[in-house]
C-alpha cells in the first residue's frame, strides 16, 4: 500500500514552495526522516523530510514548480506498486484549495463594466475565495480581491486573475464646467526614475529574489506601520572580552564563544526581567511568551538576511548556545536550514560589530516588540576617575514598538543589559 507524502508547512507563514531539487530518485529506498527534496520558500532553501519508510515510487511535482502547502508531492510504498493508480489517487486527494494553479484565460477587463464579484464567504480570509499566491500578489500591488473576477474552480481567484486585473472604468459623470487649475508641479526626479527605469549601455536589470521581495515587503510594512523609538547605550566590554578569552581556552573550536553569543545570552536574561518586551503585537492585543527565543540576523553571501533562532537562550549554557548558533548560521549561509531553526523568535539581535560599525538603528521585525542593534567593540579614549585612559566600548541601540512599550521601560532594559555585560560572570550561571 503506497502512501502520499504532502508538502508540509515549513514555517508559520509559509503558503507555498518552489521545488529546487529532488534528493531521492524514483526507486530509491527511503526511511522516515530522510531528506526527499529541497524547496525554496520566501525565507530560505529548506529540506523536506519523508514522513514514511519504503521505496520512492513516484514524484508528483517537477523541479521549478510552485506547489501550495498540503499538495501531494510523492508516493512511497512497496516496490512495484502501480504508479498510474498512485497518480490518480494523489490527484483525487488534492483538494481544490490546494491544487497547483494552472493558467486560466483572463476575462475582459477595463471595458467599462463592473467585474463579476469573486466568490465570497465570511469564513474565508478577507471573505474572498483566492489562492495563497493570488493573495500575496494582490497585497503587494494593493489590489482589492473583492473587485477581481475569479476564473478558477468555483469562482476561485488564481494568480493569472490578479496579474491581468485592471480597475474597471467608472460610469461617466455629468459634464461639469471646466475650472481653471494651476499647472501641476513637475514630478520629482526620484519619482520619474522609479516610474521609468533607465535603460541603455552600462545598465543591467536584475529581478528581485523571493527572499529580497520578502525583506522589502516586511521592512516597508514595519517602517510604515510600527512607531519605532530608539535608545542607545555604551558598554564597557573589557570584562566580557576577558571572560570570553578565559572560557574559550578550555573549549573545543565548535563550542568557542563569540561576542555575539555573549550578547544573545545577556539579551535573553534581560528579557526575563522585562517580559513585556518578549512579546508580539497583534493590533488589539499583545501576546507575551514564557519561552525566550532570540532571533539572530544573518547576512547571506547570496544577498539578503535571514533570522536563525536561539531557542530558550536564557536557560541554555553559553557553550551549548555558541555551538548551536554556529551550526544554524553555517546552515543558513550554505542555503540549507531546518524549519525549526528560522521560526519562533520572540526578540531579535542584529550585530554589525564584525564590520567595524560604531552604531546603527535596526528595523523591528513585526510582530516582535523590539530589536537590538549591536556595534563594534572598539578601543577608545575614556575618562575613569578623572583620568584619561584607553577603554574598550561597544554601542548598542534598542528599537522598540511604541505601541507595546515606552521610553522608561526601554531605558531600564538597556541599563539591566549593560550591567550584565559589565559583570559577565552572571552569564555563566
Amino acid at each position: 500500500m503506497a502512501e502520499v507524502v504532502k508538502l508540509p508547512k515549513l514555517g508559520l507563514d509559509m503558503q507555498e514552495g518552489t521545488f529546487v531539487n529532488w534528493v531521492k530518485k524514483v526507486g530509491d529506498t527511503v526511511k522516515a526522516g530522510d531528506v526527499l527534496a529541497e524547496i525554496e520558500s520566501d525565507k530560505a532553501t529548506i529540506e523536506v523530510e519523508s514522513t514514511v519508510s519504503g521505496v520512492l515510487l513516484e514524484t508528483l511535482v517537477d523541479v521549478g514548480q510552485v506547489v501550495p502547502v498540503g499538495a501531494p508531492i510523492a508516493r512511497i510504498g512497496v516496490e512495484g506498486a502501480e504508479t498510474e493508480s498512485v497518480k490518480a489517487e494523489a490527484k483525487q486527494e488534492q483538494k481544490p484549495e490546494q491544487k497547483a494553479e494552472q493558467p486560466a484565460p483572463a476575462a475582459p477587463r477595463g471595458n467599462g463594466k463592473a467585474a463579476t464579484p469573486a466568490v465570497q464567504d465570511e469564513d474565508l480570509p478577507g471573505g474572498v475565495k483566492a489562492s495563497p499566491i493570488a493573495r500575496r500578489i494582490a497585497e503587494e500591488r494593493g489590489i482589492d480581491l473583492r473587485q477581481v473576477q475569479g476564473t478558477g474552480p468555483g469562482g476561485r481567484i488564481v494568480k493569472s486573475d490578479v496579474e491581468s486585473f485592471q480597475p474597471t472604468a467608472r460610469p461617466a459623470a455629468a459634464p461639469v464646467p471646466p475650472v481653471p487649475v494651476a499647472p501641476a508641479a513637475p514630478a520629482p526626479a526620484a519619482a520619474r526614475a522609479q516610474a521609468a527605469p533607465p535603460t541603455g549601455p552600462g545598465i543591467t536589470e536584475e529581478p528581485l529574489s523571493r527572499l529580497r521581495q520578502r525583506i522589502a515587503t516586511r521592512m516597508t510594512e514595519s517602517k510604515q506601520t510600527v512607531p519605532h523609538f530608539y535608545i542607545t547605550t555604551e558598554i564597557d566590554m573589557a570584562p566580557a572580552l576577558a571572560l570570553r578569552k578565559e572560557v574559550n581556552e578550555g573549549l573545543p573550536d565548535e563550542q568557542k564563544v563569540s561576542v555575539n553569543d555573549l550578547v544573545v545570552k545577556a539579551v535573553a536574561l534581560t528579557l526575563r526581567q522585562f517580559p513585556n518586551l518578549n512579546s508580539h503585537y497583534y493590533g488589539d492585543r499583545i501576546v507575551r511568551f514564557e519561552h525566550i527565543n532570540i532571533g539572530i540576523a544573518v547576512a547571506l553571501d547570496s544577498g539578503g538576511l535571514i533570522n536563525v533562532v536561539a531557542k530558550d537562550a536564557d536557560i541554555t549554557s553559553i557553550s551549548r548556545l555558541a555551538q548551536r548558533n554556529k551550526e544554524m548560521i553555517a546552515a543558513a549561509r550554505s542555503g540549507k536550514v531546518r524549519p525549526e531553526d528560522i521560526e519562533g523568535s520572540t526578540f531579535t539581535v542584529s550585530n554589525l560589530g564584525p564590520y567595524d560599525v560604531e552604531s546603527f538603528l535596526a528595523i523591528i521585525n513585526p510582530p516582535e516588540a523590539g530589536i537590538l542593534a549591536v556595534g563594534s567593540a572598539r578601543e577608545v579614549p575614556v575618562v575613569v576617575n578623572g583620568e584619561l585612559k584607553v577603554g574598550t566600548r561597544m554601542k548598542c541601540t534598542l528599537s522598540v514598538d511604541h505601541r507595546v512599550s515606552d521610553g522608561a521601560e526601554g531605558a531600564k532594559f538597556m541599563q539591566a543589559f549593560k550591567k550584565l555585560l559589565e559583570s559577565p560572570m552572571r552569564l555563566l550561571i
